[in-house]
């Protein structure tokens, strides 16, 4: 594996824990107004993620079946929806601003269950790196080194605020400075991994290229539609969520079409 893999896929990783680590600077929780304009930023950086790094690569690689180019990134993006799915359901877990519990019932205890919910839509986010990585360690003339790591710096960003939204809320409610950063690390540890480990099943199934690209997408917009949109809408009516998500959004396509 070479070092610009190597870096790519811990470029987001580093995001998280820069993010988390801002629990030794801050005494209290995120305002409610800058978590939901960090949580719009960041689906607007996932969206643009998925529209421009993986779902138009993901059909320009399969531009040889002319009109029918479209059906990979069909299935891809619906397994993708169907998997997060899947984990949504078979994991307990808690979003931020809620009470109850998602998933089979558990003893689990609600810091556990807080970072399960940011490590379940980390998972995606992993996928994504590491198959535009295995896009273009395979040689791939849609993928560029310099797109892939356009995408790294992109989810990167986006991983800063989410490392501060799950370390700070666990320092508000009694954990320690140390435990409450270590918990927003270990959160984020799932996308070096998750890219490893789809770089290595790109690489043996490379012809499943354009699916594997479609499914992180879909992967993606679950996230987003089922977990992010709706923070950055609770409470107050506040436009700060939708502002934040159209910033983040263009940020991720202009990186993208500069780097890529």
């Amino acid at each position: 594996m070479t070092s610009e893999i190597i870096r790519g896929i811990l470029i987001p990783f580093a995001g998280t824990s820069l993010g988390a680590a801002m629990v030794f600077f801050m005494k209290t929780s995120l305002n409610e107004q800058v978590s939901r304009a960090l949580t719009g930023f960041a689906a607007g950086v996932m969206v643009a993620a998925s529209i421009w790094s993986l779902l138009i690569p993901s059909m320009e690689q399969s531009a040889a079946m002319g009109i029918w180019a479209f059906v990979p990134a069909v299935i891809g993006f619906w397994v993708g929806i169907l998997f997060l799915l899947l984990l949504d359901h078979i994991i307990p877990h808690l979003h931020r601003n809620s009470d109850e519990a998602e998933g089979p019932r558990s003893h689990l205890k609600r810091t556990t269950m807080l970072v399960l919910a940011v490590t379940l839509h980390n998972i995606p986010e992993g996928m994504a790196v590491g198959v535009v990585y295995a896009g273009w360690l395979s040689g791939n003339t849609y993928i560029t080194v310099t797109g892939a790591l356009a995408l790294s710096i992109g989810i990167a960003i986006q991983n800063f605020p989410e490392g501060a939204i799950i370390s700070l809320p666990l320092r508000a409610e009694g954990a320690g400075k140390g435990k409450s950063f270590l918990y927003g690390v270990l959160s984020g540890v799932v996308e070096p991994i998750g890219a490893f480990l789809t770089i290595l099943a790109a690489t043996l199934i490379l012809p499943a290229l354009p699916y594997l690209l479609s499914f992180a997408a879909g992967a993606m917009m679950y996230v987003v539609i089922e977990e992010l949109i709706p923070e950055m809408s609770v409470g107050k009516h506040s436009d700060i969520g939708t502002i934040f998500f159209a910033m983040g959004f263009t940020l991720m396509m202009a990186l993208d079409v500069a780097l890529g």
